[in-house]
């Protein structure tokens, strides 16, 4: 889920640009996009139950109107108390991905627990009405409830792709739903049933695959495993939870592969490729589905009356009810995320209002009563959701806490549910390099690793299950952990010295690589870090080495060792020098907690474990992806290799007599300005390579971690919402002397080019009074800056500011930044920031004196 802007005006500026990695559409059609029904299949979903119809009528006859609006509002629990869950009477509350008890953006079972104890007694609670209507809780267990300490994390769906195992899948999901109820949660935002067409898509590995028909082969087994088989006594028994089929439609076709972007697709498409994993699951019966951030040609998904109800409810036979997504009602033209009665017309049955919860109820309740949203509307999104409680059991059930396997905390990262993952990451490894060694052909596979060896393990992935485990772990974006808050998890290093310590060898680690001739071979651990969402948009698949330098893996072999490459990443990338420098390589996408899966498949066994994995999305050839999206590969769909094939293995007369994978071109087919990110400071709530973010108070300072959340004295940074959630910081000053900086890590930058070029510094800014800018200026302890040196900004909402360079370079040696940016204040202020970078000045502030 993610927030977008919340000032509808200055999306309508922006609309056509690029602007924080978010393609907005071009244009904003005047009406909804007509569909042919008749394209869509007609399912078999379940009929209505009479009774539970028949009890629906009666609650509704006893409920307030300002009952009804609130069943349709679902707030944040860092937004909203259990008391206002009680005076709003609100549908539901979620958890974010950084939003838990306490100050964490995760949480213990027992304060998960607390806390949903109180909002359902407040939700149940009779005072001032006839009837009370029970919550329900929701989340992002998208890879098991990795919110919560100590619980079994999966591999992303990417991985699962290449495992193509759809009984495998709903183990997984049960383990994931027994999960969740130690919790109190009722409702996990899952299964991710996007077909990514572009993987520079930042969400791709929330995609099982770019094939239709491995994304269709699983939408039933997940919601199967999450809520039981109709028709069994498993149906909604006290191991179930309620799933979420989401984002409904085209997510995973959006032009460019931008986030919230447009899927420009005929609906044939649309219904062929991006509908595959709906149909199956809507006759699972999946009891929701959350509607998309992105248009369909241009028109909105949360505004989309064809697709929300006259496909997905009439023609497809949905009787569940349509969520939003993280105030994606506010995108719609003429919406904000706190008035949007077009949202609930178009088909969304509860608006997912994080933060603008109290607004959206507001604004409803006045149109209810002033008839601009009919009450037979109401009352039919009001049904639809007390259809899903009462099918799910809540208005029977107890607290959560009293509930049967809530107290079952055995369970929680048990022996049975880590088995599960384990599995799962032996099942989603893929082959990809397993060259002889010595390079004759009828020379041993370096795989699989004789355990008995000195191994020496490199890399900054070898010993980090927060880079491991990716986005969508402890936290919304991932990373930055250490190893001890997964106290129910192992890394990748100590899968490999279980195994290797029980054979009675030898393992040698050095992350940042060393240089020795002790070791038989080493296995090198490396890859993408941490991301979520528009955060993890690129705009090319060029492997970027960030925390090992993929360069010494060449030395290595130079001295005669095999090199094994572990490669983790949320999407396929151009890694054509690191598969050279390796004699194999494995793609081991992000596997979660279980690090010893991977061990299991490195070495030998007397298990016999071998590789099952196959590419569920094609391997580029090239790190550029040009603008019909068309891609040249390297590895096609189902490849990957085994350590033994069989003969009726169609692979077989393609590997049989091959020495292994040959020399690769290192051109990435990048231009160098492509490939460089000189230009770029600052982009979608953090710094690039090479700058850091540091505060600065007078002789104090302090690290920002990609400007997550940090503070000093007199100054706090927090992450804030600009066009996407949390895409931005909001600094607060309380004294004056202080400020934010943006600082180049161990290089000077060389801006003189752009200083003669006639470049700006350009940013997204909100400020109060008293806020001003430098660049490259030592100021003094104090920040004391001369008034030629600093530049006041303009105080006010939202805007995009260019400051031209030249108003800047009083006494600045451009050729020589070291001291990067600095924004200071002068007393107390507040204001917030995203994308910083420099460009062609622009016509929003072409004079000094503007400022």
């Amino acid at each position: 889920m993610m927030s977008v802007n919340r000032f509808r005006t200055l999306a309508t500026a922006f609309a056509g640009l690029s602007i924080l990695g978010i393609t907005m559409c071009t244009s904003v059609p005047e009406q909804d996009v007509p569909v042919k029904p008749r394209l869509w299949p007609k399912l078999s979903s379940p009929d209505l139950d009479r009774n539970i119809e028949s009890r629906i009528d009666g609650i509704i006859e006893k409920m307030t109107l300002e009952q009804k609006v609130g069943q349709v509002v679902q707030a944040d629990s860092n937004s909203v108390t259990p008391q206002e869950v009680k005076d709003y009477r609100l549908g539901s509350v979620l958890s974010g991905g950084n939003s838990a008890p306490g100050d964490e953006p995760y949480a213990d079972a027992d304060s998960w627990m607390e806390a949903a104890d109180e909002y359902f007694l407040a939700s149940k609670d009779t005072e001032g009405v006839e009837v009370a209507i029970p919550i329900i809780w929701g989340i992002d267990a998208v890879h098991g409830h990795a919110n919560l300490a100590g619980a079994t994390v999966f591999p992303h769906n990417i991985g699962l792709g290449a495992a193509n195992n759809p009984d495998l899948i709903e183990e997984i999901m049960e383990v994931t739903a027994s999960e969740l109820i130690l919790s109190g949660h009722d409702w996990t935002f899952a299964p991710t049933l996007a077909v990514p067409q572009d993987v520079r898509w930042g969400r791709s590995y929330e995609g099982f695959s770019e094939s239709p028909d491995i994304v269709g082969s699983y939408g039933a087994s997940i919601v199967y495993g999450l809520q039981g088989r109709p028709g069994t006594d498993g149906f909604f028994d006290e191991t179930s939870v309620i799933s979420c089929a989401k984002h409904f439609i085209g997510d995973g076709g959006t032009t460019n592969g931008r986030d919230q972007g447009d899927t420009a697709v005929t609906e044939q498409e649309l219904r062929d490729v991006h509908g595959a994993g709906y149909f199956p699951a809507i006759e699972a019966d999946v009891k929701t589905v959350m509607a998309s951030f992105n248009s369909w040609n241009g028109v909105k998904l949360h505004g989309s009356k064809s697709m929300l109800t006259d496909v997905l409810k009439k023609r497809l036979g949905f009787k569940g009810f349509v969520v939003g997504d993280w105030n994606g009602h506010g995108q719609i033209p003429g919406c904000t995320n706190t008035d949007c009665p077009d949202a609930l017309m178009a088909g969304v049955d509860m608006y997912m209002a994080p933060d603008s919860w109290k607004g959206i109820y507001e604004s409803l309740l006045s149109a209810v009563e002033s008839e601009e949203v009919p009450m037979s509307r109401l009352d039919d999104a009001v049904r639809r959701i007390l259809r899903v409680k009462i099918q799910a059991g809540v208005f029977e059930k107890p607290k959560p806490s009293e509930r049967a396997g809530a107290n079952n905390r055995e369970l929680l990262g048990s022996a049975k549910h880590r088995e599960v993952a384990r599995r799962a990451v032996r099942e989603s490894l893929v082959l990809l390099k397993n060259n002889a060694i010595g390079q004759s052909e009828s020379g041993k596979k370096l795989l699989p690793l004789n355990p008995k060896q000195t191994i020496l393990v490199v890399g900054d992935g070898a010993d980090n299950i927060s880079k491991q485990a990716g986005g969508w772990t402890l936290s919304w974006q991932g990373g930055g952990y250490r190893n001890s808050d997964f106290p129910n998890g192992q890394s990748i290093l100590d899968g490999i010295m279980e195994v290797v310590g029980a054979a009675g060898g030898n393992v040698i680690f050095a992350p940042e690589g060393m240089i020795t001739s002790n070791a038989d071979v080493v296995i090198a651990v490396y890859g993408e870090d941490p991301y979520a969402e528009f955060m993890g948009d690129r705009d090319h698949l060029d492997f970027e080495p960030n925390g090992f330098d993929t360069s010494n893996l060449a030395r290595y072999r130079d001295q005669g060792i095999p090199v094994v490459s572990v490669f983790l990443s949320g999407r396929p990338m151009w890694v054509n020098p690191e598969l050279n420098a390796s004699d194999a390589f494995v793609a081991a996408w992000l596997p979660g907690t279980e690090g010893g899966g991977i061990a299991d498949l490195l070495f030998e066994s007397e298990e016999g474990y071998d590789f099952t994995g196959r590419l569920s999305f094609t391997w580029p050839a090239s790190a550029k992806v040009d603008k019909s999206m068309e891609q040249e590969v390297l590895f096609d769909l189902g490849y990957g290799l085994s350590y033994s094939i069989k003969p009726e293995d169609p692979r077989s007369e393609i590997f049989a007599s091959s020495i292994g994978l040959q020399q690769l071109s290192e051109d990435s087919g990048l231009s160098a300005d492509q490939m460089g990110q000189e230009n770029h400071i600052f982009r979608q709530g953090g710094t690039l390579t090479p700058w850091k973010a540091y505060l600065v108070s007078n002789s104090e300072g302090g690290a920002i971690f990609n400007g997550v959340v940090a503070n000093i004295t007199g100054l706090t940074v927090t992450r804030t919402d600009h066009l996407a959630q949390e895409d931005a910081i909001a600094v607060k000053v309380g004294k004056s002397g202080v400020g934010l900086q943006f600082v180049p890590d161990g290089e000077s930058m060389d801006w003189s080019a752009q200083l003669d070029d006639g470049y700006a510094l350009a940013f997204a800014f909100k400020s109060l009074e008293n806020t001003y800018l430098s660049v490259g200026i030592e100021c003094s302890s104090d920040l004391e800056c001369s008034s030629a040196q600093r530049l006041r900004l303009p105080a006010g909402d939202w805007r995009e500011v260019k400051v031209p360079l030249s108003c800047l370079s009083s006494g600045v040696d451009f050729a020589n930044i070291q001291s990067g940016v600095l924004f200071s204040t002068d007393g107390m202020s507040e204001f917030s920031l995203s994308e910083i970078r420099l460009e062609e000045s622009g016509d929003v502030i072409q004079e000094c004196s503007d400022l």
